[in-house]
């Protein structure tokens, strides 16, 4: 079956960036431009995703006003002749079937995902955390979609990190799966944010998953672990003892937009790509006094 759903959670409270999101939600936090999640989201177009399902809370009504149409403005753009910026705005509107569904509770990712379940269906659907942003030639998420097809079972982005890094990611171990494609492993085992030395390999998931709706019996059975949280790593680990699951080392370069740092530099690289801005940006960076 064609993956046709994504699930983008965006119920957070985004504190790591307050008081800038105090009274707006991080996943609109400008990259140049555009808010975070429209990348995400123009990402799942391009791979071919249908419809988009958003998780809010009561505080991203900004998320919903933006994907909808605005009549004023795009009147006032018309009337100022303005036809290239009105001509992008209508497209944000026509990206995709997109539909909301409340997180009532800030339960954790895994119930994030769950209660998208009625909008998803039985059916395999994709997951997608806007927060990484992912640049490459090819969408990251259409990658897992490939690979999906392939096995027809539940894969996850997975990307190389410093064994320093362990602790802060979701590791997986498992081996190459041969053949054609040497970036599929098949995972055999998953530690959440292990010490180096307890790490069984420096294969890291990041927010990019398609997964069976098997997944949402084995969400409905995880208990609450540590701060009253589902984590869709609990539920992923049950699902192995019935499913194969596979991880997918992606092509491309991920910006943790989620923090601070990770943030500015996906705005540096995003606007040096730019071909309206790369030019004069860079221009600007190398005159730049750093010492």
């Amino acid at each position: 079956m064609r993956v046709r759903k994504a699930v983008f959670p965006a119920a957070g409270w985004g504190t790591r960036f307050l008081p800038a999101t105090k009274a707006q939600p991080k996943e609109m936090l400008p990259l140049v431009d555009k808010p975070v999640i429209q990348y995400a989201v123009e990402e799942a177009v391009e791979a071919g995703i249908e419809q988009v399902i958003i998780v809010t809370s009561s505080q991203k009504r900004a998320i919903e006003d933006h994907f909808d149409i605005n009549v004023e403005l795009e009147m006032l753009l018309e009337q100022r002749g303005d036809i290239d910026m009105l001509r992008q705005i209508r497209a944000i509107s026509d990206l995709a079937q997109i539909s909301y569904v409340r997180q009532k509770e800030q339960l954790g990712l895994g119930h994030a995902v769950l209660v998208a379940k009625e909008l998803v269906g039985h059916e395999p659907f994709a997951v997608i955390l806007s927060d990484d942003v992912v640049v490459g030639e090819r969408p990251c998420i259409g990658q897992l979609l490939n690979a999906y097809q392939e096995t027809h079972c539940s894969v996850v982005a997975v990307m190389e990190v410093p064994p320093s890094e362990t602790s802060r990611y979701g590791i997986i171990g498992g081996e190459q799966v041969g053949g054609d494609d040497p970036r599929l492993y098949r995972v055999s085992s998953l530690v959440e944010k292990p010490a180096p030395e307890a790490a069984p390999s420096n294969l890291a998931i990041i927010g990019r998953y398609v997964l069976t709706p098997k997944i949402f019996d084995k969400l409905e059975q995880t208990q609450k672990g540590a701060g009253g949280e589902i984590q869709l790593t609990d539920a992923i680990q049950a699902l192995m003892q019935e499913q194969d699951v596979y991880g997918y080392a992606f092509e491309g370069v991920r910006y943790d937009a989620g923090t601070t740092m990770g943030w500015l530099k996906a705005s540096v690289e995003l606007a040096l790509g730019r071909q309206d801005t790369g030019a004069e940006f860079r221009q600007y960076l190398q005159h730049l006094d750093l010492t």
